[in-house]
């Protein structure tokens, strides 16, 4: 069994607005802002807001050497900020589906 190598991989994917909002309010709670931190392993009293950033991950390929975008790859290598999984159950409470999978990128205040 051989591998496919992914030239090309389109990433662009659109939320219904109401998605969206119910999205970004769930991910900008305090509660869990205080998880991101927790999860990210970030100093005890440190603060994240979410950046209102997202993406769907990708597949490894020439273009998109850490799993996102080429875009968001100057986010990964920058400690002020933190890329996390959107949790399965967000995504069902705001009724996105379609993309399956979606990143969001908080920021250390």
């Amino acid at each position: 069994m051989g591998l496919k190598i992914v030239e090309n991989y389109n990433s662009a994917f659109e939320l219904q607005p109401e998605a969206e909002d119910a999205l970004h309010k769930l991910l900008s709670s305090e509660a869990f802002c205080q998880q991101v931190v927790k999860e990210c392993h970030l100093e005890e009293g440190t603060q994240v807001q979410f950046s209102g950033q997202l993406f769907q991950p990708v597949p490894w390929s020439a273009t998109s050497r850490k799993g996102m975008p080429a875009e968001f790859e100057k986010y990964s290598d920058d400690p002020k900020f933190a890329i996390i999984n959107i949790p399965p159950n967000f995504m069902f409470q705001a009724k996105v589906f379609k993309p399956s999978r979606l990143c969001a990128i908080y920021e250390h205040l």
